[in-house]
């Protein structure tokens, strides 16, 4: 068994943009680049093609919304913005340390994170209170290429901490994207179910933590 965490809303919260499109904008202009006046429209635009699940990072599709306009990218600009744009301030959920310890104590320990902004996964770590050498894996869809629910985004966690994909246990706070854990025969636990504080306890009582505990009859 191996215990696998969502990130966001999970272990931690963190400040996001209000307006994504007038936040990379902001930092666009600050490094040159001439944003097109109809950006936001540009901005929610699909502009690369990608198969089903797949992870487009956002500094992609900020460059190819700009050549869309005919707009020049200098190089690492449309990256560069991107982080700027969502340079985040965080705060570490109560109970997160203790469960990633608890986790620790029964086996290998992971992170699995939609995230298509390069470094805010790391950035975020580092500002928490958490400790990245808790984690055995620390796996995002922008570094992956797959998003939760994807099954390939699980299967490469489980990969990285040497387990099979059925023999996960991933907390999260989104049953759409963290429940996907179940489609590869793993078991999901919902934190606005169960708190970190009582996983911790779970996690610690030897045996406890599977039973029961997908869900059986929820359909969400």
């Amino acid at each position: 068994m191996a215990v696998t965490f969502d990130l966001f809303g999970t272990l931690v919260a963190v400040d996001r943009p209000e307006d994504p499109a007038a936040a990379v904008a902001a930092e666009l202009r600050d490094r040159g680049v001439a944003v097109p006046d109809d950006w936001r429209a540009a901005y929610a635009e699909p502009h690369v093609d990608a198969p089903e699940g797949a992870e487009v990072p956002l500094p992609a599709h900020v460059a190819a919304a700009l050549r869309a306009r005919n707009v020049e990218v200098p190089a690492n600009a449309a990256r560069r913005a991107v982080v700027a744009a969502f340079d985040p301030e965080v705060r570490t959920r109560a109970g997160a340390v203790d469960a990633v310890a608890a986790a620790s104590e029964r086996g290998a320990v992971g992170v699995l994170s939609n995230c298509s902004v390069p470094e805010l996964v790391t950035r975020t770590l580092v500002r928490s209170e958490l400790d990245r050498a808790s984690f055995d894996a620390i796996v995002t869809s922008v570094g992956c290429g797959w998003r939760k629910p994807h099954p390939k985004a699980f299967e490469t966690v489980a990969g990285e901490l040497g387990v099979e994909a059925g023999g996960l246990v991933h907390v999260g706070d989104d049953p759409a994207t963290d429940g996907g854990v179940e489609a590869v025969g793993g078991t999901f636990r919902d934190v606005n179910d169960t708190d970190l504080d009582a996983l911790a306890t779970e996690l610690r009582r030897e045996g406890s933590l599977g039973d029961g505990s997908r869900g059986g009859e929820e359909c969400r």
